[in-house]
């Protein structure tokens, strides 16, 4: 570990190829640092064009790859013929509710009727169940959509067939050997799918459905018939990119098409739903991934974590100016609420998690934890001790879960390992994150099984906190020219991690508290150039101690660049993610990990 860095983390640089920077620079007519972070990702030669290009007509392969797709166009198209009412029933997250209001946006274009269903978090839980597809049934719906789940769920499945009910999933979810009695299942991750298409979400699987049904309705001239104007997939792209943003899937091959067509869709804020929660956010600038996850996601997220489940599914179908405006306050509400509950959980697990520091894998319970919050305080401890985090809330006897992973460590796996083995009562997820609920005297088996599982990978690398950096930057380089080369290689997200640097040898002119915890300050470098910064969160953290300490010593820092605009004035600054106190970069280790 780096003990000069003020936050303990280690500084590595990543590796780069000199040869590939040249080839690059010659080839593409590209400056050194685009070359250079391009070579650090190890973008092939011949993929440059279509990575700083993503064209969705590039990558879109045809919906048949996967599992059951000409299978559920059939039905659906039949659906539409024989105007069956439909059933969607949507997960209680981001992706869920974008994936609900995709299909149900373009359901109501072609004036068909539907209804959807979001469970309730705290009684329901996740995953379609016999209560909520009996609701659906009762009214008198006759095919159910399951978006963002349904992989794992047998038993609602089983009584939907009985009453007559087909069931469609269109989910992105870990399965099992054996799947559910549905009608059809549309997953990537199903074990027997071989699209290479693993690394869409929900609202992602959902899109492919919508373009393999629409070609097929174009194609029986059913628009033409009915003298309805064939909806423009393009337009529904703000939710796709909603959903993969927010899900935290790799921004890799189709994924990064669909962000970045996606991104100029919500610019143009056709979703009534979206354009006033950006409003209530007060985001002037254009719409980025950061907007997305850290801005509009968590807000979405509230309702099924704090307040009223539907909120989010309902905002993003909302054609109404009014009731718009009343579903976005409520969700700003609710997620002040939660960030509220959020903070009195993570201060009382804090205690309990001193005394388990040396265990592999972090795996937390206590009575009546709020379970809509204790996902994000798995992922803040996650973060800050770069270990997978399993936070359990009990109550008669039963916990309910919520688990976040870290790189080589597939969280999903191991949940459904441990269904099969009967320490679980159900549960389910993907690589990074996952749920379930458990007997609280198997709590104990739990972790030893856990345990095991992890004894598995590399410790070693698991147990550092890497700081990984692409490059030593000036002070003078903060700048919009700097910024726009260095956004060329946008959208960023998991996959493509937002490029980060070091500065050298500042020292702060002045610092202040902005928004209660974050820190903005002026910094000065030694050729006089000065820059903006700002470090979020900082008065908690060893950050903050050190940039309103007042004293003339030299330090760097590590972080990424941010744009500003306001008023048509555009301004970049640095998001400070560490500081260290001297020169350590001649010692630092080049980075392994990519």
């Amino acid at each position: 570990m780096n003990s000069l860095s003020v936050s303990g983390k280690n500084w590595i640089l990543r590796k780069y190829n000199q040869e590939d920077i040249i080839f690059i620079k010659e080839n593409y007519s590209l400056d050194e640092i685009t070359s250079k972070l391009l070579s650090i990702r190890k973008v092939k030669k011949e993929d440059i064009d279509t990575f700083l290009n993503p064209s969705i007509k590039n990558f879109l392969p045809n919906p048949n790859v996967l599992n059951d797709m000409k299978k559920t166009t059939l039905r659906a198209s039949k659906i539409i013929l024989n105007n069956e009412k439909i059933g969607i029933f949507g997960d209680y997250d981001v992706d869920g509710a974008s994936s609900t209001a995709l299909l149900g946006n373009y359901f109501s274009e072609m004036n068909l009727n539907f209804e959807i269903y979001i469970p309730d978090r705290k009684k329901e839980g996740y995953g379609p169940s016999i209560q909520g597809f009996k609701t659906l049934i009762e009214k008198n719906v006759k095919v159910i959509f399951t978006v963002d789940c349904g992989t794992l769920s047998y038993e609602a499945i089983n009584y939907a067939k009985k009453e007559g009910v087909d069931v469609i999933v269109l989910d992105h979810h870990q399965s099992e050997i054996k799947l559910p009695n549905a009608f059809s299942i549309i997953n990537p991750n199903r074990f027997d799918d071989k699209s290479n298409l693993q690394y869409l979400c929900a609202a992602g699987v959902s899109f492919m459905f919508l373009v393999s049904l629409n070609r097929e309705l174009r194609s029986i001239e059913w628009f033409k018939k009915n003298d309805i104007k064939e909806p423009n997939l393009i337009n529904f792209l703000d939710l796709v990119s909603l959903g993969t943003v927010c899900d935290v899937v790799p921004l890799i091959g189709l994924n990064r098409a669909l962000v970045k067509q996606g991104l100029k869709v919500i610019k143009s804020k056709n979703n009534l739903g979206l354009k006033t929660l950006i409003d209530i956010c007060k985001i002037e600038t254009s719409p980025s991934t950061y907007h997305l996850g850290y801005m509009i996601g968590p807000r979405i997220n509230a309702g099924g974590r704090v307040g009223k489940c539907s909120h989010g599914a309902n905002l993003l179908l909302n054609k109404d100016p009014k009731d718009s405006y009343k579903l976005a306050s409520e969700l700003n509400h609710f997620n002040k609420e939660r960030q509220i509950l959020e903070q009195d959980i993570l201060k009382k697990i804090l205690n309990q998690v001193k005394e388990c520091l040396d265990d592999p894998v972090l795996i937390l319970s206590g009575e009546k934890w709020h379970e809509g919050v204790i996902g994000i305080v798995a992922s803040r401890l996650k973060d800050k001790y770069n270990k997978p985090v399993i936070i359990i809330s009990v109550e008669n006897n039963i916990g309910k879960a919520s688990a976040r992973s870290i790189y080589g460590f597939d969280i999903g796996s191991v949940i459904i390992s441990a269904t099969q083995e009967n320490i679980l009562l159900k549960g389910g997820g993907h690589k990074m994150a996952g749920g379930f609920s458990i007997k609280v005297e198997n709590i104990e088996r739990f972790k030893e099984f856990v345990f095991r599982k992890f004894k598995n990978i590399n410790e070693n690398l698991l147990t550092e906190k890497p700081l990984l950096l692409d490059s030593i930057i000036s002070p003078s380089a903060v700048n919009i020219e700097f910024f726009k080369k260095v956004a060329l290689l946008s959208p960023f997200g998991s996959g493509n991690p937002e490029p980060r640097f070091i500065i050298e040898d500042l020292k702060t002119i002045n610092s202040k508290v902005v928004g209660e915890k974050h820190i903005k300050s002026v910094l000065i470098g030694k050729d006089g150039s000065t820059i903006k910064s700002i470090a979020f969160n900082a008065t908690e953290n060893e950050l903050g101690g050190y940039l309103v300490k007042k004293n003339n010593k030299m330090f760097n820092i590590a972080g990424k660049l941010s744009l500003n605009e306001w008023k048509g004035q555009s301004n970049v600054e640095f998001i400070i993610d560490d500081i260290s106190v001297n020169k350590i970069f001649q010692k630092m280790v080049p980075s392994s990990i990519g």
